[in-house]
């Protein structure tokens, strides 16, 4: 969530390798950059509200240790895999339709 809140607030202007959403369809264009940026910022947001709540449902379930471990990579794996599923989709449609 804190990721997310810096890049609300302080987004990448420019195409850089340091610092936003950096993947191949991101970095093709100025607009495809700022787009990414934005959208992404978005789903961050989601992702980590979600995985706030999943940890909460975690105190509901007796401790286990390792289950927990397990439980925690897979929340955070499919949180990640959401904001980058979801942009790159959302990216290829997006630009993929101001061409037509």
């Amino acid at each position: 969530m804190l990721a997310a809140a810096i890049m609300l607030v302080f987004p990448p202007k420019k195409i850089n390798v340091l610092y936003g959403y950096r993947t191949v369809a991101s970095m093709k264009s100025q607009e495809r950059w700022e787009f990414a940026q934005k959208y992404s910022t978005i789903q961050m947001i989601k992702a980590s509200v979600f995985m706030i709540v999943a940890s909460f449902a975690g105190y509901l379930f007796p401790d286990s240790g390792l289950t927990d471990l397990i439980a925690s990579f897979i929340i955070s794996a499919s949180a990640i895999c959401y904001m980058f599923i979801t942009t790159e989709r959302k990216l290829k449609k997006q630009f993929t339709e101001l061409k037509k």
